[in-house]
């Protein structure tokens, strides 16, 4: 998909406007009818002109565009896309905007799918009122299924969603326990309010003492969520767990161990540190291993990132135990342990190296930028 917008007129005042939107909105393709297009014609990416029912073509837009923006009344597109709709986390952003221009309605996807950060966008472009009306946004409160989206945090259900989000909008206690992840999650914009209290663990959470309707928790470890330690006074059903991206693996190996050895011996550590998997960011190793088909086949399965160092960058982190074995097969003193302090910028580790085979590992958590600020200041 070369573009990621599809804005759809039937009208001449609609196709004016969107032929106008598609001129503005960089990555917008504009699909006019054929009937009311006024011999516009169609332009290979940009302009698509279509004889035939809006019916019989919302179906592939649906399917293969972020957003869909649509040139008619609100009614109609209710009715047209209501078929077609299948999850909130996989339908596209739906965008109604009137054939004068006035109103752009986020109608659909406002949150996980961008059509309310969209809606702002093009009203600005066609100097349009947006209308928005998802509860958190019209408060000015945050939303909590788009916590850390863009810092990719992953939720372990979103079961919990409906519930948490009921208890936030509609002012009831709401306890928010951050052990691990960035910060400045909050968008621009949205605030924390009053009904919400904020915590650095759940031990600090069950100190309080106090009852909460529902609870977020962003945190590493396993034991955050429900079914591992239940919450003091929330409902399992009410608590809804994101895992940062968080962790990095720092991983040697013997030339040529397998991809079921390395994963084996991650999965263990993983879970006798009690941390999940979901949170690992990247791995990292020497430059040397760049080539090594089972630290790649490890890291295309889960999605991560394999960052190299060479031996000079290495040896810049002084160890504990440096061996001379590991300097002569790779020019470092040290290929686990270092690589993941220096690729999560912390200085200590929360697993040193430890070796099982053909394979070592330590595991850091990542220091971000303001909490380096903060330790500067301090």
């Amino acid at each position: 998909m070369s573009k990621r917008y599809a804005a759809v007129a039937i009208t001449r005042s609609g196709i004016e406007l969107a032929v106008k939107l598609g001129g503005r909105l960089s990555g917008t393709e504009v699909f006019v009818y054929a009937k009311y297009s006024g011999g516009l014609e169609a332009r290979s990416g940009e302009i698509t002109v279509f004889d035939g029912p809006v019916r019989g073509l919302l179906p592939k837009l649906f399917g293969s565009y972020e957003a869909v923006i649509l040139f008619f009344s609100l009614g109609a597109a209710v009715r047209l896309s209501a078929p077609l709709l299948r999850d909130k986390r996989t339908d596209p952003a739906v965008i109604v905007i009137d054939e004068r221009g006035e109103h752009v309605i986020s109608m659909l996807s406002g949150h996980l799918g961008g059509a309310n950060r969209l809606t702002l966008e093009i009203a600005g472009l066609l100097g349009s009122h947006p209308v928005i009306t998802t509860a958190s946004d019209v408060q000015g409160t945050f939303a909590v299924d788009l916590m850390g989206l863009e810092y990719g945090w992953r939720a372990d259900s979103f079961t919990p969603m409906k519930a948490v989000s009921a208890a936030l909008v509609n002012g009831e206690p709401v306890a928010l326990v951050q052990e691990s992840g960035e910060r400045e999650w909050l968008l621009p914009g949205a605030e924390v309010p009053e009904h919400v209290c904020m915590f650095t663990s759940r031990t600090e959470l069950r100190h309080s003492g106090r009852s909460f309707s529902a609870a977020i928790v962003v945190s590493d470890r396993l034991g955050a969520g429900p079914v591992n330690e239940p919450m003091i006074a929330v409902p399992a059903e009410c608590i809804v767990v994101y895992r940062p991206r968080s962790l990095v693996l720092g991983l040697g190996c013997n030339r040529g161990t397998s991809v079921d050895e390395l994963e084996a011996v991650v999965l263990h550590t993983m879970n006798e540190l009690g941390l999940s998997l979901q949170s690992v960011r990247n791995a990292a190793t020497a430059g040397i291993k760049g080539d090594e088909a089972g630290l790649l086949a490890l890291c295309a399965k889960y999605g991560w990132e394999l960052v190299l160092y060479p031996p000079e960058q290495l040896n810049t982190v002084e160890l504990a135990h440096p061996s001379e074995v590991v300097f002569r097969a790779t020019g470092a003193y040290g290929v686990c342990e270092p690589a993941a302090l220096l690729s999560s910028g912390a200085h200590s580790l929360l697993q040193p190296k430890l070796k099982s085979g053909n394979v070592t590992i330590a595991v850091a958590r990542v220091v971000y930028p303001e909490e380096r600020e903060v330790s500067r200041s301090e």
